[in-house]
């Protein structure tokens, strides 16, 4: 690992002195209402995926700007390209306070959130209104999409659906998240009967974006492979891997909560996924979990990932580890 940046000296002791989940809004805020504070960072390594050209192949993983509020900031920091939400098709709060928890010494975090966001028509607005001001990012923008909670299993895939069609316009590239641990019954959607029945849904309203699916970390290899199936023969361009894990052994005992684990302790279990998806398809894969250097980034590509994405290891280690990837491909 590099030297302590700044970030690490400095702003992330005044964010770690806050409550997680208020230290993520007063974060979002600044990016938010202060972009051109930020100064402008350009990394360059061209890298194609999906037929899309990224600046570079580090992104910013789902679930930090779930609404879409601070794209100009994400990529004046040095990010290749950017995937926002989880949106689900109505606003929800998502899951009571509190819901996010740090777990330093393990350098991982654990959420209970539940795709708390303003709902795709609101998102669509705003990002309609990122295009009418130009002040729509010039890298590719990824827009993850997931099941509203009121709605029940057997709607969810008009539930998808009407998130889609508001939102297809704006995005890159399309997320179907069917991987959240903290939406009663979501990962359910993994199964290969319902999967095909989402993805076929989304097939017929017309797809002109690429469609990725975001799995979890939990799957067995025969679920895997059958989610690997399904993919293929439904026109799917890639697989997020991945999503957070139940699997909370990393956790001291009497410190452990509800929700799904990320950073360092997932950093194996999501390398050995991308592995596993590498050795059974030629559908490209973006890898995500415990990245939080450029010695677990290149873990991720030789394993297979053509693109990679950050979220805890952003939060413990700012934006230096984007350039320290990059500058170590």
């Amino acid at each position: 690992m590099s030297e302590t940046s700044a970030y690490e000296r400095f702003v992330r002791p005044l964010l770690f002195s806050l409550d997680p989940e208020a230290a993520h809004h007063f974060a979002i805020g600044c990016l938010r209402y202060f972009p051109a504070l930020i100064p402008k960072t350009t990394l360059t390594h061209p890298t194609n995926a999906f037929g899309l050209e990224f600046r570079n192949p580090v992104g910013l993983a789902a679930g930090f700007d779930k609404n879409a509020v601070a794209l100009p900031a994400w990529e004046a920091l040095g990010f290749g390209f950017i995937e926002i939400g989880t949106v689900t098709a109505r606003p929800q709060p998502g899951n009571s306070a509190p819901r996010i928890f740090r777990y330093r010494e393990q350098a991982a975090l654990i959420n209970r959130l539940g795709f708390n966001n303003d709902g795709a028509e609101v998102i669509a607005k705003r990002l309609r209104n990122f295009r009418a001001r130009n002040r729509s990012p010039h890298i590719p923008v990824g827009i993850n999409i997931g099941k509203s909670k009121a709605t029940p299993l057997e709607n969810a895939a008009e539930d998808y659906l009407f998130s889609f069609r508001l939102l297809q316009e704006f995005a890159d590239y399309v997320v179907l998240n069917v991987s959240s641990p903290n939406t009663p019954g979501l990962r359910t959607l993994q199964e290969h009967e319902a999967l095909v029945g989402l993805l076929r849904t989304i097939n017929r309203e017309g797809a002109l974006k690429p469609i990725l699916v975001k799995i979890a970390p939990d799957l067995s290899d025969s679920d895997l492979a059958k989610v690997v199936v399904a993919c293929e023969e439904n026109g799917v361009a890639g697989i997020v891997a991945t999503n957070t894990t139940l699997d909370h052994g990393a956790i001291p005992k009497g410190k452990d909560e509800a929700g799904g684990l990320s950073g360092a302790p997932l950093r194996e279990k999501s390398t050995a996924m991308v592995r596993a998806i590498a050795a059974q398809t030629k559908l490209q894969v973006i890898g995500v979990g415990g990245i939080f250097d450029a010695a677990s980034a290149q873990e991720k590509f030789n394993a297979g990932a053509k693109l990679i994405q950050l979220y805890t290891g952003y939060i413990y280690r700012g934006p230096s580890l984007i350039r320290e990837i990059v500058a170590a491909i």
